[in-house]
């Protein structure tokens, strides 16, 4: 807060982030919850790389305090962000919210969750954490993904390393000859790839700006739902462009498919 009482620059940016995404999310919520209600069971979400969990807390007070059922997941590694937000959770009454001090890897292994996640989010969950959270949504059979990603940098490494043997093989390695551009190039193509990667596993997907570019340069959005029609003219095309660009050895990391 400002020394008037105010939201101070930052939060307002931040807080304008997290209102736009709960308008993207409050559609899934209330589909879902169409269905849950038939069965007696309340939406549960996950909130990967939670950290002090501004989304949790206003997807809780704008969307499940009004409802019998249904739990918020926050994940989150820095053990005193987890600390502050049950803290939080405690003195709201928000009693259907649980924070857990784990990995997103760590998460997909954890008898803290249950079997099956609904919803699997991920506001600027930083480099990997971002495929990590899809490796999640998979194995929970998330209905519905929805992902901000950030700082992707593992695309860019692997470029940067077979740079030479790029720029002699294809024209198209001039695109990440400056590091400025491997960066940015690296950043595209791993969304590109994510993106095939979930239609290839049976989930339609939908890409789209968050916010204006004036409150946040990490500002794509991917929005997943799962039809169980795996594609697999994209698991074909997301082989290609892994070979196009020498990125190969991720099919058996980061984008294998089952």
């Amino acid at each position: 807060m400002t020394r008037e009482g105010r939201l101070n620059q930052d939060s307002r940016r931040k807080l304008k982030q997290v209102y736009h995404l709960f308008q993207f999310i409050e559609k899934l919520l209330l589909e879902l919850s169409d269905q849950a209600g038939q069965s007696g069971r309340g939406v549960t979400l996950a909130d990967h790389g939670a950290g002090k969990s501004y989304l949790g807390f206003i997807l809780y007070d704008l969307f499940f305090k009004a409802r019998q059922a249904g739990r918020i997941y926050g994940v989150e590694t820095r053990p005193e962000l987890v600390q502050k937000a049950h803290e939080l959770a405690v003195k709201l009454g928000f009693d259907r919210m649980s924070f857990l001090n784990l990995s997103v890897a760590e998460s997909a292994q954890s008898d803290q969750l249950p079997t099956q996640i609904d919803i699997v989010t991920a506001l600027h969950a930083c480099d990997t954490a971002t495929d990590d959270a899809i490796a999640f949504g998979l194995q929970k059979h998330a209905k519905f993904m929805v992902l901000v990603p950030c700082c992707q940098a593992e695309v860019a490494r692997v470029l940067s390393q077979y740079k030479a043997l790029s720029l002699s093989r294809t024209p198209l390695a001039e695109l990440w000859r400056h590091p400025l551009h491997t960066r940015e190039i690296g950043s595209q193509i791993t969304n590109v790839l994510r993106c095939l990667y979930l239609e290839a596993s049976g989930y339609q997907v939908t890409v789209t700006e968050l916010v204006g570019w004036e409150h946040s340069m990490k500002n794509e959005l991917i929005i997943a739902r799962y039809t169980g029609q795996k594609n697999n003219a994209a698991a074909q095309r997301m082989r290609d462009l892994l070979q196009e660009f020498g990125l190969t050895n991720l099919l058996e990391t980061r984008f294998k498919l089952q």
